[in-house]
């Protein structure tokens, strides 16, 4: 997530962490490690990564491009005064809930640019914070102390939170992990995080590991968006049908080499579509903020400045691709290409062939 570009510098700290700081990441991982006396795995949270800095009355909402969330979080603000220590430094996630699931789409609808749209919305769907890491306290800084003991100190610093600042759990169980890699998707979710104990905060750097869940699906390629580069394939439009009929944009399949790029311009050729009202997709151009069905060609404040026409093909072509959750009727993130499917026919490729995960209780998650 790129934020859009704000005026206002962090402000003046006193603390021995001084904002901004570039979060420290996680390297992705196909099977979760098993314990070798030095884990610790935590559930991942899907929200805004944010590293909170607080200097008395003094409240910094650093992103992970480190530019400023708080115009955007002001319920946040408040709670950080009220729920953390006087003088800290935490790393966390924000999320925003709908009743015991979190809800990304939600919280993307918080990067507003109207003040008044801000407050309204902050009053409506207030966010949290989930607090995983510990950077400094008081005078301390603690960027260079074990996590096994910043986790300890980031219990006692939290013990007078409350609604809005939470403590992710932590296990050094594998065997738990594992259950809560499995159960905790239900909330929304996406996978675990495992660190080491003795490692010490290294900013912007993929020291820690992540285990996120993948899944295939089958669906439509519906069109292309070319290259920022050139006439080349830049990104496959997917699509799903619903059970009346109706083909949704569910997501885009975009990693591919650049002379695999090239390859695909051929291998579409025979779908192009010379009539975009022929297509299932061409009421995209009359779309606004009120349409229920996201199409591949709308403006956003993602997406402004961004050229998002789109080449159309007939929707007669299945690929398989892998993707890790679906968040609402849309994939989370980026979909993988996997293979063509020509043994699939296109109305075959429905929602109804996706897992849907057993739903979980965050409150449950989080109690622990």
């Amino acid at each position: 997530m790129n934020l859009p570009a704000q005026p206002n510098l962090p402000p003046e700290m006193s603390l021995p962490v001084a904002p901004p700081v570039a979060p420290m990441l996680a390297k992705a991982i196909k099977e979760l490690p098993s314990q070798d006396g030095t884990l610790l795995y935590e559930p991942k949270w899907d929200g805004f990564r944010c590293i909170v800095f607080r200097d008395g009355d003094e409240v910094y909402l650093g992103s992970r491009n480190e530019r400023p969330f708080n115009r955007y979080f002001p319920e946040l603000i408040e709670a950080v005064k009220r729920e953390l220590p006087e003088r800290c430094v935490v790393d966390g996630e924000i999320v925003l809930r709908q009743g015991q699931i979190l809800d990304f789409d939600a919280l993307q609808q918080r990067i507003h640019p109207a003040a008044s749209r801000v407050k309204l919305l902050a009053e409506q769907t207030p966010a949290s914070f989930v607090a995983f890491d510990l950077l400094a306290l008081g005078d301390e800084s603690l960027l260079e102390t074990p996590f096994g003991e910043r986790r300890a100190r980031l219990v006692e610093a939290l013990a007078a939170a409350g609604d809005r600042v939470r403590l992710t759990p932590v296990t050094d169980s594998d065997e738990r992990a594992g259950e809560w890699f499995e159960m905790f998707e239900g909330a929304g979710l996406d996978g675990i995080v495992v660190k080491r104990t003795h490692q010490p905060y290294e900013p912007d750097r993929r020291t820690m590991f992540k285990v996120k869940h993948e899944r295939t699906a089958d669906c439509v390629v519906a069109g292309y968006r070319e290259h920022k580069s050139g006439p080349i394939v830049g990104s496959l439009l997917l699509g799903l049908y619903d059970s009346s009929g109706v083909l949704h944009h569910v997501g885009v399949a975009a990693s591919f080499p650049m002379a695999r790029r090239a390859e695909l311009v051929d291998e579409l050729k025979p779908y192009l579509l010379n009539d975009l009202g022929a297509h299932p997709w061409s009421s995209w151009m009359s779309q606004d903020e009120s349409t229920t069905q996201r199409m591949p060609g709308a403006i956003s404040r993602w997406s402004a400045g961004k050229n998002l026409s789109f080449i159309p093909l007939a929707p007669d072509l299945v690929v398989e691709v892998a993707y890790d959750h679906m968040e609402g009727n849309r994939f989370r993130h980026t979909a993988q290409f996997r293979r063509w499917r020509t043994d699939r026919t296109p109305s075959s490729c429905t929602y109804e062939q996706l897992e849907q995960p057993v739903g979980y209780n965050l409150d449950d998650i989080l109690a622990r």
